[in-house]
């Protein structure tokens, strides 16, 4: 039998142990109401993207089938990217004055509209016509494009504490390398959808949409992402710091690079007769499976690459590394599309494909490590209480970036020398001066700290000992705690 003393004992410390499991369930409560608007805006952010990638896959297969050129098939997509530079003008404005739920909606709409067009493409339309109606159309799918991913980016800063900019970077990185898998997914379910039928390819996606949207109309908050009126107006929008201009200008060029073989001189010299001469579903199921590499590429970056060579969360330095090793990658294919093992039509060349495959996916890696790097610095250096304006301003420069890109590489792969090979090869050499321009840029960034690691024992710039860094890779002493999110770690809600 218990003494009264011990009775005592328990009846003392009953209390205490009950006050410590309510404040353990508040706690885990407030955690999940100041993650619910990251979670809602992930799952509509994600559903979104598939049919971003779809819908450029239903474009340009079903315009090559159509027997548009690659030139033509560029024009169609201006205002898809023009659109978005200008939206993401816009919508910082508007995200900060209306709040990131009245943008996603609206993004979501739009993206009904644009596809809905497609349905009106005809077969008996001149090309003329159908280029200026079906670049109509994608201007509607560009501009809902970037007011959904307005929301994408900005709620990981608005749920991430100040300090902890570890947590931000894999945040970060996460969200944008599941995305771009995803719209990978989008990429092969729009090829795929095609050989059933063009119109159900349309509907699908549509349907996807129309899942999305009960999530965002119902899931969030008119107050989300909204800041105090006096600072906003468009003015303000380019009224950026100089590390936001610096590392926009930066992301023209690196997106650029990418956009002058890849969204349209590489499918068409995969359908050509005179390139590989592959079938839709391998075109798509190639383009998909870059960007899903790409994603996960992304996804990891943070734990598999930056953090071994003792460079998470990255800085300046970080960023132009990263920068100068992807020059290797369009050197390479640039030279390669240039041999005599590319004369030879169709895919029956080993070293052909080979070499196609290797200087396109490791592109696709080295690619991934930027992009993860550059979306962590945009959303470090944007302003607490201008995140929405910041990113949309950022994102404007991203959008010329595939705007410049597209425009020149239909250009470069439809009018440079006297066959296909010659144009994929002036792509690639013009994918490499964008490269290096966007690392040049890059050393203009205020952001030293932290100097240049590779690895345990390889550190310059002004690299701190190892000693001095805590186990996450940031310096100052100190392990990176994981505080409790909710109101009264200054998340806003």
């Amino acid at each position: 039998m218990a003494s009264i003393g011990e009775d005592a004992n328990r009846t003392s410390t009953y209390p205490a142990e009950v006050e410590a499991g309510g404040n353990a369930a508040a706690g885990s409560k407030s955690e999940l109401k100041a993650l619910w608007p990251f979670i809602i805006i992930t799952i509509t952010y994600l559903l979104f993207t598939v049919t971003d990638g779809a819908v450029r896959m239903l474009v340009l297969l079903h315009a090559y089938n159509k027997g548009f050129t690659a030139m033509e098939v560029a024009i169609m997509f201006t205002l898809y990217e023009l659109m978005g530079a200008v939206t993401n003008l816009a919508a910082g404005v508007a995200g900060s004055k209306w709040g990131i739920r009245a943008t996603l909606i609206s993004g979501l709409l739009l993206q009904i509209v644009g596809l809905g067009m497609l349905y009106g493409w005809s077969d008996d339309w001149s090309k003329g016509e159908a280029i200026v109606y079906v670049t109509i159309a994608q201007a509607m799918c560009g501009i809902a494009k970037d007011l959904t991913k307005l929301g994408g980016k900005t709620v990981t800063k608005l749920v991430t504490p100040e300090e902890k900019q570890v947590r931000l970077f894999k945040l970060v990185s996460a969200l944008t390398g599941y995305k771009n898998s995803l719209k990978g997914v989008g990429y092969f379910m729009g090829a795929a959808l095609l050989d059933w039928s063009y119109e159900a390819a349309i509907s699908v996606n549509i349907g996807f949409i129309i899942v999305a949207l009960p999530f965002a109309i119902f899931g969030l908050t008119t107050q989300l992402g909204r800041v105090a009126s006096k600072n906003i107006t468009l003015a303000a929008v380019f009224k950026q710091s100089d590390n936001i201009n610096y590392l926009s200008l930066a992301r023209l060029f690196l997106f650029g690079s990418r956009d002058l073989w890849f969204e349209v001189p590489l499918p068409f010299y995969l359908r050509s007769p005179e390139g590989l001469g592959w079938p839709r579903a391998a075109v798509g199921a190639l383009l998909a499976s870059y960007i899903i590499i790409y994603g996960q590429c992304q996804s990891y970056s943070p734990q598999l690459v930056l953090a071994p060579l003792k460079q998470s969360p990255p800085n300046k330095w970080a960023c132009i590394l990263w920068n100068a090793v992807l020059a290797v990658c369009p050197i390479f294919m640039g030279a390669m599309a240039l041999t005599s093992m590319y004369d030879e039509p169709g895919d029956s060349s080993t070293g052909k494909v080979a070499t196609l495959m290797i200087g396109v996916f490791s592109f696709a890696i080295i690619f991934a490590i930027n992009s993860a790097v550059h979306s962590y610095l945009v959303v470090k250096y944007a302003e607490g209480n201008k995140v929405a304006m910041n990113v949309g301003f950022y994102y404007m420069a991203n959008a010329f970036g595939r705007l410049t890109g597209t425009i020149i590489s239909g250009a470069l792969y439809s009018y440079v020398g006297s066959n296909v090979n010659d144009g994929l090869a002036a792509c690639f050499l013009a994918s490499l001066v964008f490269v290096v321009i966007s690392t040049v840029v890059t050393f203009w960034l205020d952001d030293d700290e932290g100097g240049l690691r590779c690895g345990g024992s390889l550190g310059c710039l002004g690299a701190p000992p190892l000693e001095d860094r805590d186990v996450n890779g940031e310096t100052g002493g100190g392990t990176d705690v994981e505080a409790p999110v909710g109101p009264s770690s200054g998340v806003r809600q």
